[in-house]
């Protein structure tokens, strides 16, 4: 089993690494820009529209306030990446929210971030993934009609790529990033030159349709709600802001430093591309509608099922650069690619974080373990398949999955930006050098003012999101606290349970004998070495013990057992109903039971093959008795291996295969060892 698993994994995710190459996994600052920034820079594809959608619920009127809107978030943007790069530089270690919240406001405060940010991560790879799908549909048709299948798929491939490895991955995802941030530039300063210097007009695609109000003339309370839940659904521009807090440990030294310098790279160039979009946006008289089928009209009438809404940006290129010019597929290409990667940003700090709970005892430990290629191997796969059943069950459909979003990203904002503020208070307090509590005071004020203007925007958030969706990541934060919760109380009691004590208690207290039983079938080689093998333990008394399931074999046994003279008593458990795991479960039972001060050492002979088919043929009866024997205290079982031929030629299959070198591995062998070709006197 073990050769047919291993080709294909290798094949797959590359050869392991020694853990001491750990270092060479790092990244610089070009590579951890794509791997941890790719989530909110790919968000400009698709927050701008979800802005104008929400407007559109009170008519083409209500465009105007999407600048305001814009303003709103690139302050709460400036405002999130500089409260964060007090972050990276307090708390280094890789914790992010998670450390800053659990320290300094309690485990509650700490597993509430947790929480909040597993589901975000699970969500940032659905909605990713679905709205990439949806930009790539707009040119192929197949895409569209099989939306499901084809993000699922994309979440194999990206989950393939990221078992590889951090440095491997993030080097193949940085070309599409670095093409689309470029490819937006170029559509920004393009589209600002044609429309200012050449005084020219741009239309969208969608410029000449109306829009069929669903409420009009809203006013006073109506008229702030519907823009504060637009404000709410352009916040989607900040999520993924919090990885690089969570990634620290993967930069390279400085790590604070270049974390730092990342985030705010990272701040500026989101910042740019959100606004100018926005603004060609509004140039080029994009029309977006959250029912297009009925709201949308064309001359006075519904453009009806077939039409295919295009996200802003698709619509702003193909007014800027013209419908199917090369900067427009390019454009296109690099969309769709990056939103498929803005999902690295949760692949890698799902496993991260996942990691440190599984440290602190919240999840299971497996999750702290790294695999072959050094990555949170358990984490990648676990963020994987609750992504794919996230997108299976709505459909691959990013409008009602946006719904479900940035709420676990503004619980882990404020929480975490409120830790800060009593970090600061707690520094300042032991600090007398005045030059460092200058800094001190003016990074508690950023961090203050972070912790008010994002508790507003959750606040906002929750308000105008709860019945359109936010409830469920409100469940799922819910049901990832609890689970936690109960798995720490679970680790906590097994650990009181066995935790030594320093009297002598029972578990000190040596056995007053040893009952050994070794387990017969039938009188061949491997019975004879488990016999010999019990024998040389020298218990206090030894027995052999066969089921009675077939008279006439039983009796053969017996008669072999006797002619060999072998000097351990032979017992002999009927069985009418023909069963074996049952009656030798309750003799020992029954050792126990007579007498309790006494251990039993059962031993089971068993053949050790060398295919993987062989395994079903042999040893069923042994894995079911071990199985069962494990839940009887006082008994200790021992499998006594007896090596078949198979299991010689396994073992040479295995030598092969380490000694064997791919072409070109090896060239010529090490130089001190080469011939040393003659020299002839004439040369």
């Amino acid at each position: 089993m073990s050769k047919l698993t291993d080709l294909p994994k290798r094949i797959l995710i590359g050869r392991a690494l020694r853990s001491d190459r750990l270092q060479e996994t790092l990244l610089p600052k070009r590579i951890a820009l794509p791997v941890f920034a790719s989530d909110p820079l790919s968000s400009v594809a698709y927050a701008p529209g979800e802005v104008l959608l929400v407007l559109s619920i009170a008519g083409l009127s209500a465009y105007h306030f999407s600048p305001w809107i814009a303003l709103a978030v690139v302050i709460l943007m400036f405002t999130v990446v500089a409260s964060y790069r007090q972050n990276v530089h307090a708390y280094p270690s890789g914790g992010g929210d998670y450390e800053v919240a659990n320290t300094n406001l309690g485990p509650k405060a700490g597993l509430t971030v947790a929480s909040a940010l597993l589901v975000d991560y699970v969500l940032t790879v659905a909605v990713s993934i679905s709205s990439g799908i949806e930009n790539l549909g707009s040119a192929v048709p197949f895409v569209v009609e099989n939306k499901v299948l084809c993000a699922v798929a994309v979440i194999l491939l990206l989950t393939v790529m990221n078992l590889r490895g951090v440095k491997e991955s993030g080097s193949l995802f940085a070309i599409p990033t670095y093409v689309f941030v470029t490819g937006v530039f170029i559509m920004i300063a393009w589209g600002a030159y044609k429309g200012i210097v050449l005084d020219e007009t741009m239309k969208a695609p969608t410029a000449d349709l109306e829009i069929k109000a669903e409420h009009e003339g809203l006013a006073g309370f109506a008229l702030v709600f519907l823009l504060l839940r637009a404000f709410s659904s352009g916040c989607a521009a900040l999520t993924g802001v919090e990885a690089i807090s969570n990634g620290v440990p993967a930069f390279r030294t400085p790590k604070s430093k270049n974390a730092g310098t990342t985030l705010a790279m990272m701040g500026a160039l989101a910042v740019t591309m959100f606004c100018g979009i926005i603004f060609l946006a509004m140039a080029t008289d994009v029309r977006m509608a959250e029912n297009p089928a009925h709201d949308l009209l064309s001359g006075g009438q519904p453009v009806g099922e077939s039409y295919v809404q295009d996200p802003v940006i698709s619509q702003v290129a193909a007014a800027v650069f013209g419908d199917g010019t090369f900067f427009f597929v390019l454009l296109a290409a690099a969309t769709a690619l990056v939103l498929f990667l803005a999902a690295n940003t949760a692949y890698n700090g799902f496993p991260l974080l996942g990691s440190i709970l599984a440290q602190d005892r919240y999840l299971p430990r497996q999750l702290h373990t790294r695999g072959d290629r050094l990555t949170f191997s358990n984490g990648i796969v676990l963020l994987a398949g609750a992504a794919a059943l996230l997108v299976w069950v709505y459909g691959a459909d990013s409008t009602k999955l946006i719904q479900l979003y940035i709420v676990g990203v503004f619980v882990s904002f404020t929480l975490s930006q409120t830790g800060m503020v009593r970090h600061w208070n707690r520094h300042l307090r032991t600090e007398t050098d005045p030059a460092k509590r200058r800094h001190m005071i003016r990074s508690r004020a950023i961090n203050t003012f972070g912790a008010f203007f994002t508790g507003l925007v959750l606040v906002v958030v929750l308000a105008t999101k709860f019945t359109h969706g936010a409830w469920v990541a409100l469940l799922g934060m819910v049901i990832f606290y609890g689970t936690m919760t109960a798995i720490r109380r679970h680790y906590d009691s097994v650990a009181d349970e066995i935790a030594a004590a320093e009297e002598r208690p029972d578990e000190y207290v040596r056995p007053s004998r040893v009952r050994s039983v070794v387990l017969v079938s039938k009188l061949h080689k491997p019975t004879l070495r488990a016999l010999a093998y019990a024998q040389l333990v020298h218990a206090h008394e030894l027995e052999a013990l066969t089921v009675n399931v077939d008279p006439a074999e039983t009796k053969a046994l017996k008669a072999e057992w006797d002619r060999r003279g072998i000097n351990v008593p032979l017992k002999i458990l009927d069985s009418p109903y023909r069963e074996i795991t049952r009656p030798v479960i309750d003799y020992v039972k029954n050792i126990r039971r007579e007498s309790p001060r006494d251990a039993v050492s059962v031993y089971i002979p068993e053949y050790v093959v060398g295919h993987w088919y062989e395994h079903l043929l042999h040893n069923q009866s042994a894995l079911r008795l071990k199985g069962r024997l494990l839940f009887t205290p006082g008994v200790m079982v021992t499998s006594v291996p007896y090596q078949l031929r198979s299991s010689e030629a396994a073992k040479l299959r295995a030598r092969k295969r380490q000694e064997w070198n791919a072409p070109g591995a090896v060239r010529r062998g090490p130089v001190e060892k080469r011939p040393k070709e003659p020299v002839g006197k004439d040369t």
